[in-house]
């Protein structure tokens, strides 16, 4: 995103909410504009809207930060926050969207509330942070939401896969190295050589997690600002570990999203190598386990179908998990210092492979759990 003029004191004159660039944040030294052409291209309301909750909770401990460092009095905190609860709630029960002047979620949020508080008191907001500080700390986040959400759901598939290895502690089968017969294993063995990948990355997930529980916000565009708010309180709050200790570096840097995207498709692979042998082992040469009925599918005209669906569904995903990877390292290569709006691109990639995950891994789960082996 566009680094964002902000008034250098709370009691600025606040920046108009209409005109040549109604819905977003910047536009202050501009006669016209932007064409259509350009606000089409900047729009990202259609993809950052759900990053709404987190950046109405980053308002909040933004507020009393001010109102700490005694830019608002105590009436105005509170009329502030109430105003925020009232966005909050209306995000919550689907009645509040962006309008399609909105170039983004932060513009939206801020031109709602100063719609609701009025340009003295809502202008306020604005004093002392930057979309680009902003929007590093919203998508860190989602990404711990998000990875906590992701590792309950690994967790609930690593203990299917055990409860069927605990269920099959005797049932003997051929273990394989290039697909040809090798030695005779254990099928627990063999299925919980499954289960240690997964536990792998919910590590990753643990370790990724205290890399990215550093808030980037009070960072400002790149260095700060001179209102002496507490960035410490504002990361306690939103329930980082602690603040950044370099201003540039985040705004700038996007490692802890490529290391996300990495750990979500490495999970991706994971799952698909446990897809491939249930592909194989449901087949009639194979043999070795039948699915239940509610989790495949059957043919539209070869009634004796049954079709591992979740699993080839599993295995093509995980290259759609590798394709959001290899994306967001080509998009952040070779960017100079500090923020570019090449970094808009950094969401869409991580959101599709959160939102791929969360529907993929209940239904994986099931399909194992309801695994009948024929030993």
């Amino acid at each position: 995103m566009t680094d964002v003029p902000r008034a250098s004191r709370p009691d600025a004159e606040p920046t108009k909410t209409d005109g040549t660039n109604a819905g977003a944040l910047w536009g202050a030294r501009f006669a016209d504009g932007p064409s259509a052409e350009l606000a089409a291209l900047s729009k990202s309301t259609h993809f950052d809207w759900q990053l709404a909750p987190y950046d109405l909770a980053g308002s909040r401990a933004h507020a009393r930060a001010l109102h700490t460092a005694g830019y608002l009095t105590a009436d105005e905190l509170e009329a502030m926050t109430a105003g925020l609860d009232r966005l909050d709630a209306a995000h919550a029960d689907g009645s509040l969207q962006p309008d399609e002047s909105d170039e983004d979620v932060h513009g939206a949020l801020e031109r709602l509330l100063i719609a609701d508080l009025g340009p003295v008191l809502g202008g306020k907001l604005r004093a002392g942070r930057s979309r680009n500080d902003q929007i590093a700390t919203l998508g860190r986040m989602h990404m711990l939401d998000h990875g906590r959400r992701i590792g309950r759901m690994v967790i609930d598939l690593v203990d299917a896969i055990s409860q069927q290895a605990s269920e099959h502690q005797g049932a003997i089968m051929p273990g394989r190295t290039h697909l040809q017969h090798a030695q005779p294993v254990l099928l627990a063995h063999h299925l919980l050589a499954h289960a240690w990948p997964l536990v792998r990355d919910l590590e990753r997930l643990r370790d990724w997690s205290g890399r990215a529980s550093v808030s980037p916000y009070g960072a400002g565009a790149l260095a700060g600002s001179s209102l002496g708010l507490d960035p410490t309180a504002i990361a306690l709050e939103l329930g980082f570990d602690r603040p950044a200790e370099n201003s540039i570096d985040a705004t700038a840097a996007r490692d802890t999203v490529a290391e996300f995207a990495y750990v979500l498709a490495q999970i991706g692979i994971d799952l698909s190598r446990l897809a491939e042998e249930v592909i194989l082992w449901n087949t009639k040469e194979f043999g070795f386990v039948r699915l239940h009925d509610a989790f495949s599918t059957g043919s539209s005209i070869m009634p004796q179908k049954k079709n591992p669906d979740i699993a080839e569904l599993a295995r093509g995903k995980s290259g759609r998990l590798l394709g959001n990877l290899t994306g967001l390292l080509a998009t952040f290569k070779g960017l100079p210092l500090a923020y570019n709006r090449d970094l808009q691109e950094d969401k869409e990639p991580v959101f599709d492979s959160v939102a791929t995950l969360e529907v993929l891994l209940p239904a994986f789960t099931g399909m194992v759990a309801t695994l009948t082996f024929d030993t």
